[in-house]
């Protein structure tokens, strides 16, 4: 618990930080918060935060070295132009945006569920909210249009569910990338409607101890009508109306629609209908009405109090878009 509050701290000063030193020790006080919470006696969790540990290292020493040599240089426009350049590359790296995601999956199938949530959702929070900041076009362009091709394509063949969430995770990146283009905090509301539906899946996911896909076609047979609710969720996440995730994603192609940027649009849009196949693909025996299923689950295992809060987070997240639909009507 207190290294969750010292990580959070962390990020909070990075974003209400006035000056690239402060940021910069705000993502220093998170990333060594967040290796304890990696570590524990797992050969693979500990692989895992070596490999976290290193590549952030290496962004916050490359990020510290541009700010000091940025403010060396700040006449010459061509030269500070290329040290925030700099400061972007690193930034993108600490939120595992294409094309530094290399890092991301790899570190993700080595965590616990837990510690992976913590890493697809607040971990990004502060490089995002920085990288607003410097909003340098050119460059949200291309890591918008690499995000979204390899988040879409690196989770057609994976069979691990923690990998297929990480690539999930490099797609909705882009997106929340591509708000960035009119307004700040578009982002942000993407932000928390993509950390709402994550944390829905991540949660069933450590309940049942699921690490891979096949074992979801046996571990979901007690409560059928409570299995189809959950893996709606993940049309939800895809973007799918009329799920609540669908809302965030109109607002961004509202915005990209208005910003004239209609080819960036479509091409994100051909790329989130390949994420949306291998979410069909973790769904295939449920939505499959004569998918043969095994009997012998012991009801025990069923963890009611933990379901009742997950099925109240699905109803949310399968007619949240009807609610809020409602209440603007009504205001």
């Amino acid at each position: 618990m207190m290294f969750m509050s010292i990580l959070m701290t962390g990020s909070l000063i990075s974003i209400s930080s006035n000056s690239w030193l402060s940021a910069w020790m705000g993502l220093e006080i998170n990333l060594l918060s967040f290796i304890p919470l990696m570590s524990d006696d797992k050969l693979m969790s500990t692989e895992a935060s070596l490999k976290y540990f290193l590549t952030q290292a290496l962004a916050s020493s490359v990020f510290l070295f541009a700010v000091i040599l940025s403010s060396l240089i700040w006449e010459s426009e061509n030269s500070n132009y290329l040290m925030k350049s700099v400061i972007f590359s690193t930034l993108l790296l600490k939120s595992g945006s294409a094309p530094f995601h290399f890092w991301f999956p790899n570190v993700m199938e080595g965590m616990s569920w837990m510690n992976s949530l913590i890493l697809m959702t607040w971990q990004k929070l502060a490089p995002l909210m920085l990288i607003s900041y410097l909003m340098l076009n050119p460059l949200i362009m291309m890591s918008v249009i690499l995000s979204s091709l390899i988040g879409a394509l690196g989770g057609l063949n994976q069979t691990s569910l923690r990998k297929l969430m990480a690539y999930s995770s490099i797609n909705h990146l882009a997106w929340m990338l591509a708000a960035l283009f009119n307004e700040n905090l578009l982002w942000i509301t993407y932000f928390m409607f993509y950390s709402f539906i994550s944390s829905t899946m991540i949660f069933l996911f450590n309940i049942y101890k699921s690490s891979y896909i096949n074992q979801l076609f046996s571990k979901f047979m007690y409560n059928k009508s409570f299995k189809f609710y959950l893996f709606l969720n993940l049309l939800s996440l895809g973007g799918l109306p009329p799920f609540l995730g669908f809302l965030p994603k109109l607002m961004v192609i509202q915005s990209l629609t208005m910003n004239n940027q209609l080819l960036l649009l479509l091409f994100m849009l051909m790329m989130a209908l390949i994420t949306i196949y291998f979410y069909l693909r973790l769904s295939y025996s449920v939505f499959m009405l004569n998918f043969l299923e095994n009997n012998w689950m012991n009801k025990s295992t069923f963890k009611t109090f933990y379901m009742n809060i997950l099925l109240i987070f699905s109803y949310i997240s399968l007619f949240g878009l009807f609610l809020i639909s409602s209440l603007y009507l009504l205001l």
